[in-house]
C-alpha cells in the first residue's frame, strides 16, 4: 500500500497541480480541430486512473503537440488539428502506453480510442521513496487544493492548524479565519454546511483532528452552484473516505508539549456493491495563553489608567467520529449514508490582574484579581443521506442530499474577584462572587438537489435548489452573590432565540468555443431571520429576496498559459454570535456583545487571474476587487467608569483592491518550494452615533514553505509566516510573524512514519493592537497558545496496495464542484 501511495503523490509532484489542467491543448493549434477521447484504467485494480499524464505526439518525430491529464473517472480529452499522431499515457509507477497511430482529418468531430489499461512497473515501484507523500498544493483558475497527505506541520494537530497552512487563508491568534484578509468566509465540510465547524465560531474545527482530513479546497469566486454566503469565498474541507477493495486504513498517535495527545483511526472496507468507512479520532489538549491590556481614558478632565494582565490555561478532551456506507445499486446509482458525532469537555481557568491608576502610572490606586473557572460540554450530531444517479452521457447526473444537525454547547463558570490596596494587601472588602450559565441549542435541516446535463460537445447546463432551516436557542444567566443570595444581574441575563430559513435556486450554463470558455449563472435566495429576546419581549423579523449573478470567461494561450475573468455577487449574513447581545462576561471591564439589529453585508467581487506552468513549477497570479455595502465592524465604546463594550455595527462601505501570487517550484530533486503573497489596500468609511469612522489600510501577508529530503527515508519542512500591520476603523493591528519546523522518518519497512514538529518556534505568534476613541486609548497583546512541540506516529494498513489513489479512491464527496470550461 505504501508504494501505491508514494506513486500517486510523486505523480502529483511531477504534474504540479493536476486539477489546474482540465483544459486540453495549451499550445496554439490550427482552427480546425478534432477531439481525441479515451479512458485509462488500472489493469490490476480495475479502477480508473485519475490525473494520469496524457501527451499528444507527432507520429513523424514524436514532438509534443499538446498534453493534459485524466479526470477523476479516468477520462481524457485532447484537441488536435489534421495530422497523424500518437497518444502517450503515463503514470509514475506504471508502464507507459502508446496509442495509435491516429489519423485525424477535418471531417471528424471526435475520435474515441476506447479504454486503455496501464500495468504496474515493478522496477519503478522499487525505486519510489516516501518523500513524495508530502502535501501537494494544486492550483487552477477557479480553486486551489491543499492535499493534507503527510504535511509535517499539521501532523498531530487540528483542522485550524491545517487552514493556517493553506495559501490565501489566515488564522489569527484567536482562531478567527479569514480569506485574503476578509473574515467573510464560508466553511463547508464535504461541500455542505456541517456541525463539525461549530456554532458560530471555529471551536469545532479546533476539536477536529487533522488526521481525519484529506484535503482543503479554496474557492475565492464561487459559481452560482455554491451558496451565496461568504463575501470572501468558500473553504471546503474534504474528509477522508476510501473505496478501494478489501480492508484499508491507517492509525495515528501523537503526544506533545504543552499537552497535545491524540489518536485517530481511518478505515474502509469494500466488498462488491457495498463500501463501509469510519473515521474516529480523540484528543486531549492544554493551551496556555497570556496577554495584557493597557487603557487610558478621560472623565471630567481627569485621566484614569488601568493595566490588565491575563493568564489563561485551557484544557480539554474531544472525540470525533464519522461512520457510514455507500451502496451501489448498479454502475450509475448509489446511496450514501453517514453519521457524525462530536463530543468535547473543556476546563478553562483565566486569571485577570487589574491595576488602577489616577492621573499617572506613579499613582497606583488599587489592585484586583479576577479568576474564572469554566467548564464546557459540546455534543453534536449530524445525519446525512446522499442519492446519486448518473444518466447516459458523461457528467450527466442528479444528486440529492439531506442533512440534519443537532448541536448543544453549555458553558458554566464561577467567577471571583478579590481586592487589594497598592501594597498588595487585601482591603477587607468582601470578594465579588459571580457565576454564569450559557446554554446554546442548535438544530439545522439542509435539503439540496443538483442536476447537471451536458449540452453538445462542450456545453454544460446546471440546475438546483437548496433549503436550509436553522434554529438556535440561547439561555444566558449571570448571577451575583448578594447578602448570601444568588441574584440575577439585570441587563446581562436573557434568553435569545434565533431562526433562519433560506430557500435558494440556481441555474448555470457554460460552453467552449476554441480557446475561449465561459460560464454564466444566477442564484436566487430568499432568507427569513427572526430574533427574539424573551425577557424584554424584543422581536425582529427580517426578510430578504436577493439575486446573485456570476460569470466566468476563460482563455487558453500557447505556452501553458491560462487567463480568467470572473465576477460574482456574494452575501455575508451575521452569524448567531454576532446577533446575540449576551455571551461574554469573563472580563467585567471589557465586554464583547452582539447586535440583534445587524444586517447582511453584500459584496460585488471581481477577479482577473492568470496561471502559468513550467516543467518544474507553476505560478498563479490574481488581481481582485471587492465592494461591500453594510460592512460589519466592531466598535468599542468606553464608559465613564472605564468599562468598555465591543459591539458589531454595519458601517457604510468598504472597498478593497489586492494582488496575489501563489507559486510552486521544484528547486532540486531534494528540495521543493511553495509560497503565497497577498498585497491589498482597503478603504472603510461610515458613521455611528454621530461619529465618523474612516480607515485606509495598505497591508500584506506572506507565507513560504520549504520541503526537503535527507536520503530515502527522512524529510523536513520549514515554514515562515508574516502579516504586516494594518489600520482598522478605530486603530490598527500590529504585525506578527511565526516560524514552524518539522522532520519525519520512515520506519518499519516504510509502513509507518514518525514525525516531530514545532509550531511557532520563536513563540512570536501574538495579536497586538491599538484602539483609539474620543476619550480613550487602548493597546493590548494576546497569545492564544504558546509554542507547541508534537511527536506523531502514523501506521498504514494494507499499504502494499496504495498505488491506485485515483478517482473515487481519493475521497468521493458530493461537493458540487465548479465547472472550469471543459
Amino acid at each position: 500500500m505504501t508504494n501505491r501511495l508514494l506513486i500517486k503523490t510523486m505523480n502529483n509532484l511531477i504534474r504540479l497541480g493536476y486539477l489546474l489542467i482540465f483544459v486540453a491543448g495549451t499550445f496554439s493549434l490550427s482552427a480546425q480541430k478534432v477531439t481525441i477521447t479515451g479512458k485509462l484504467l488500472d489493469e490490476e485494480a480495475g479502477g480508473p486512473l485519475a490525473y494520469a499524464n496524457i501527451s499528444l505526439l507527432q507520429k513523424a518525430d514524436s514532438s509534443l503537440v499538446t498534453g493534459g491529464i485524466t479526470f477523476e473517472d479516468g477520462r481524457f480529452s485532447l484537441d488536435a488539428p489534421s495530422g497523424e499522431y500518437l497518444v502517450k499515457a503515463g503514470f509514475v509507477g506504471y508502464q507507459t502506453q502508446f496509442i495509435g497511430p491516429i489519423q485525424v482529418d477535418g471531417n471528424q468531430k471526435t475520435i474515441d480510442v476506447g479504454t486503455v489499461s496501464l500495468s504496474g512497473d515493478a522496477e519503478v515501484l522499487d525505486e519510489v521513496v516516501v518523500s513524495t507523500e508530502r502535501s501537494q498544493m494544486e492550483m487552477s483558475l477557479d480553486k486551489r487544493v491543499f492535499n493534507v497527505g503527510k504535511d509535517l506541520m499539521t501532523t498531530g494537530n487540528s483542522a485550524v492548524d491545517i487552514l493556517d497552512n493553506v495559501p490565501s487563508v489566515q488564522v489569527d491568534v484567536e482562531g478567527n479565519i479569514s480569506l485574503r484578509g476578509n473574515n467573510g468566509v464560508r466553511i463547508l465540510v464535504n461541500g455542505r454546511p456541517s456541525a463539525l465547524v461549530g456554532v458560530g465560531d471555529s471551536d469545532g474545527l479546533r476539536a477536529l483532528p487533522a488526521d481525519l482530513i484529506e484535503r482543503v479546497e479554496v474557492i475565492t469566486n464561487p459559481s452560482a452552484r455554491y451558496d451565496a454566503e461568504g463575501t470572501a469565498g468558500i473553504i471546503n474541507i474534504i474528509l477522508k473516505k476510501d473505496e478501494r477493495g478489501g480492508l484499508n486504513g491507517s492509525v495515528n498517535l501523537n503526544t506533545g508539549v504543552p499537552d497535545n495527545h491524540g489518536a485517530s483511526v481511518n478505515m474502509n472496507w469494500r466488498q462488491n456493491k457495498l463500501n463501509l468507512f469510519a473515521n474516529v479520532g480523540g484528543r486531549f489538549r492544554g493551551n496556555p495563553g497570556s496577554g495584557y491590556v493597557n487603557q487610558e481614558f478621560l472623565r471630567n478632565d481627569s485621566l484614569f489608567i488601568y493595566e490588565q494582565e491575563r493568564e489563561t490555561e485551557r484544557s480539554g478532551w474531544s472525540v470525533n467520529s464519522r461512520v457510514g456506507g455507500e451502496y451501489f445499486f448498479n454502475e450509475t446509482t448509489s446511496l450514501t449514508g453517514s453519521f457524525n458525532y462530536r463530543y468535547g469537555e473543556d476546563d478553562d481557568r483565566t486569571e485577570l490582574t487589574y491595576r488602577d491608576y489616577i492621573g499617572s502610572r506613579n499613582n497606583l490606586d488599587r489592585i484586583s484579581i479576577r479568576t474564572e473557572d469554566q467548564t464546557e460540554t459540546d455534543p453534536s450530531f449530524e445525519y446525512a443521506l446522499t442519492f446519486r444517479k448518473q444518466f447516459e452521457g458523461e457528467d450527466h447526473e442528479l444528486v440529492a442530499d439531506v442533512r440534519l444537525q443537532d448541536n448543544r454547547e453549555q458553558e458554566t463558570a464561577d467567577l471571583q474577584e478579590t481586592f487589594f490596596n497598592p501594597e498588595f494587601v487585601e482591603t477587607g472588602e468582601d470578594d465579588l462572587l459571580q457565576r454564569s450559565d450559557n446554554v446554546e441549542d442548535e438544530s439545522e435541516l439542509n435539503v439540496q438537489v443538483d442536476y447537471v446535463k451536458p449540452i453538445g460537445e462542450d456545453g454544460r447546463f446546471e440546475l438546483g435548489g437548496r433549503g436550509s432551516f436553522r434554529r438556535i436557542d440561547n439561555d444566558y444567566l449571570v448571577e451575583e452573590l448578594m447578602s448570601g443570595t444568588w441574584q440575577s444581574l439585570e441587563g446581562l441575563s436573557n434568553n435569545f432565540n434565533y431562526d433562519e430559513d433560506i430557500l435558494a435556486g440556481y441555474t448555470a450554463f457554460g460552453n467552449k468555443f476554441g480557446k475561449f470558455s465561459f460560464q454564466a449563472g444566477l442564484r436566487a435566495e430568499y432568507s427569513r431571520i427572526f430574533t427574539e429576546l424573551e425577557q424584554t419581549n424584543d422581536e425582529s423579523t427580517r426578510n430578504f429576496l436577493n439575486l446573485f449573478p456570476s460569470a466566468f470567461l476563460n482563455y487558453e494561450m500557447a505556452g501553458n498559459n491560462q487567463f480568467q475573468i470572473s465576477y460574482s455577487r456574494r452575501v455575508d449574513r451575521p452569524n448567531f454570535r454576532s446577533l446575540n447581545p449576551f455571551f461574554s462576561f469573563s472580563d467585567n471591564r471589557n465586554f464583547r456583545s452582539g447586535n440583534p439589529n445587524l444586517n447582511p453585508e453584500f459584496t460585488h467581487s471581481g477577479e482577473i487571474s492568470h496561471l502559468k506552468f513550467w516543467d518544474k513549477g507553476s505560478l498563479s497570479s490574481a488581481v481582485y476587487y471587492r465592494h461591500t455595502n453594510g460592512v460589519e465592524e466592531r466598535i468599542r465604546t468606553v464608559f465613564d467608569d472605564g468599562t468598555s463594550v465591543s459591539r458589531p455595527i454595519n458601517l457604510a462601505t468598504e472597498k478593497s483592491l489586492g494582488i496575489e501570487f501563489t507559486f510552486s517550484y521544484d528547486a532540486t530533486e531534494w528540495m521543493r518550494l511553495n509560497g503565497n503573497a497577498n498585497f491589498y489596500t482597503s478603504q472603510t468609511e461610515g458613521e455611528y452615533e454621530g461619529q465618523e469612522f474612516y480607515a485606509e489600510a495598505t497591508s500584506f501577508f506572506t507565507r513560504l514553505t520549504t520541503q526537503f529530503e535527507f536520503g530515502e527515508k527522512t524529510e523536513g519542512q520549514l515554514r515562515g509566516n508574516y502579516r504586516a500591520p494594518r489600520n482598522t476603523a478605530q486603530g490598527r493591528s500590529k504585525s506578527y510573524y511565526s516560524i514552524d519546523l518539522a522532520m519525519s522518518r520512515e520506519i518499519m519497512n516504510k509502513r509507518a512514519t514518525l514525525t516531530l514538529n514545532v509550531r511557532d518556534l520563536l513563540n512570536s505568534r501574538k495579536r497586538r493592537y491599538v484602539t483609539e476613541g474620543p476619550n480613550f486609548y487602548t493597546e493590548g497583546e494576546f497569545q492564544w497558545r504558546a509554542r507547541t512541540v508534537t511527536l506523531a506516529f502514523n501506521y498504514r494498513l494494507n499499504d502494499s496496495d496504495r498505488r491506485n489513489r485515483g478517482g473515487r479512491g481519493r475521497g468521493n464527496y458530493d461537493d458540487g464542484g465548479d465547472w472550469d470550461g471543459e
